[in-house]
């Protein structure tokens, strides 16, 4: 079999058999094919697209590629979740007790932010102690005991997905339904999880821009858990405002912390619920709204917080800044950023606010830059609400005295304030 044979095959828009995309996957990890000929035939797939078949065997062998997760020991009960990413998005935190307080195993393993998104690795290391590498017996026997574990990705899962990112990220090939969804769900596939629940978000501050483009990436995502006998749901969402008042790690940790304490109500615990709800309606095979009922359940009456404190102290975290959050520190400076004019915030470009967070040192602009874990920003008003001249619009935080009026120029320049208020549904829909 020839590597030329399978690119002139795809370019003219043929479809590839499972042994050519066997033989693709399995020997560009080996280092036998060049990166100019896996170029090649990511841009034939990026013009051309893979069909439903081409794309559930390239997930598969891509999730087969290096280490894969055995989870059959909790048999139906493992779930997972991910997220497509967004600004202020700190779910995980809350989901996961939820959904362990639901008689649920979340084995989870997440990563760390690069650009204008979070990386729920590095909010979790914000918490003094705790561990995001653990070995596979200290893994097992939290999730076992506990319900819940969240570490850093295995080094050597899906090393394919890892090789073929960095190649498309620098030609030009990252956009592409097929390719993204077999990216996204190898590593659900070799995370091992029975059962999988995706947020694909859309808007300013998601990769999918339009509602139309995050269904497509939702549907295609199912169709491929499910071929790969898999349970899994995804619900579409709305990030075209930052998720709930917190951006930047240790103030995300804090926002968490008070969902699942019940103090904070609003969009955040929203589409917590959500996603916890679906996760337990595909375990116990019940509809979506007794999913949420129990996940409601499970978070008004403390059971959800009892199950995070066991958690994160079992993952060598300090609980005692769990239970009283004004132990965290915080940075040495902030700027006020007020209102410019009277009337209704009526849009909010996420992304620029997430760049924004990372100018203050919130995240990464390379993979290598350093974190300031206390850094980044504090909404007071959000899409839909009415200001007055002069009102709070958010307070910026960071070590960094210099980087907070470019911070700030760059948050005032994503807000827009007009007469009429907008509001978004913040969930649109769910696909099954």
């Amino acid at each position: 079999m020839r590597m030329y044979d399978i690119i002139a095959k795809k370019r003219d828009g043929k479809e590839l058999d499972d042994n050519e995309i066997k033989f693709f996957i399995n020997e560009y990890v080996a280092g036998t094919i060049p990166d100019y000929q896996m170029s090649a035939l990511m841009m034939a797939i990026y013009f051309n697209g893979m069909s439903g078949k081409e794309t559930a065997s390239m997930t598969q062998y891509m999730a087969m590629s290096g280490d894969q997760v055995d989870l059959t020991y909790f048999g139906a009960l493992s779930a997972d979740k991910h997220s497509t990413g967004g600004v202020g998005d700190k779910t995980t935190l809350i989901v996961a007790p939820i959904a362990a307080a639901c008689g649920l195993k979340v084995a989870k393993m997440s990563g760390r932010g690069l650009g204008h998104t979070g990386g729920t690795a590095d909010k979790l290391e914000g918490i003094p102690g705790y561990k995001t590498d653990l070995s596979a017996d200290e893994f097992f026997n939290i999730v076992n005991t506990v319900g819940v574990a969240v570490v850093t990705q295995s080094g050597n899962l899906t090393p394919a997905d890892k090789k073929l990112y960095a190649l498309r990220d620098v030609t030009a090939t990252v956009e592409n339904i097929p390719l993204i969804t077999s990216s996204v769900m190898s590593k659900k596939l070799a995370s091992g999880a029975k059962n999988i629940v995706l947020d694909v978000k859309y808007g300013s501050g998601a990769f999918m821009k339009t509602k139309e483009e995050a269904e497509t990436l939702a549907q295609n995502m199912v169709s491929i858990g499910k071929l790969c006998s898999r349970n899994t749901a995804a619900l579409i969402t709305d990030m075209n405002t930052p998720l709930g008042k917190n951006i930047g790690n240790i103030l995300e940790v804090k926002e968490a912390v008070d969902v699942l304490k019940g103090k904070v109500c609003g969009d955040l615990r929203e589409i917590s619920i959500a996603l916890a709800g679906a996760m337990v309606s595909l375990v116990f095979g019940i509809s979506e709204q007794e999913g949420k009922i129990k996940a409601t359940s499970a978070l008004d009456s403390g059971k959800a917080y009892i199950k995070m404190r066991d958690w994160i102290a079992a993952q060598g975290g300090d609980i005692s800044y769990i239970d009283d959050t004004d132990k965290f520190a915080e940075s040495d400076y902030c700027m006020q950023i007020n209102a410019f004019a009277g009337g209704y915030i009526t849009e909010m470009n996420c992304e620029k606010i997430g760049t924004a967070a990372c100018v203050l040192g919130a995240g990464r602009a390379t993979k290598d830059d350093k974190i300031d874990m206390t850094a980044g920003i504090i909404l007071h008003a959000k899409t839909g609400d009415y200001v007055s001249f002069g009102e709070p619009l958010c307070t910026l935080y960071s070590n960094n005295k210099d980087s907070l009026k470019s911070a700030a120029d760059m948050f005032k320049s994503a807000i827009t304030i007009g007469a009429a208020p907008v509001k978004q549904p913040l969930i649109y829909k769910t696909v099954r």
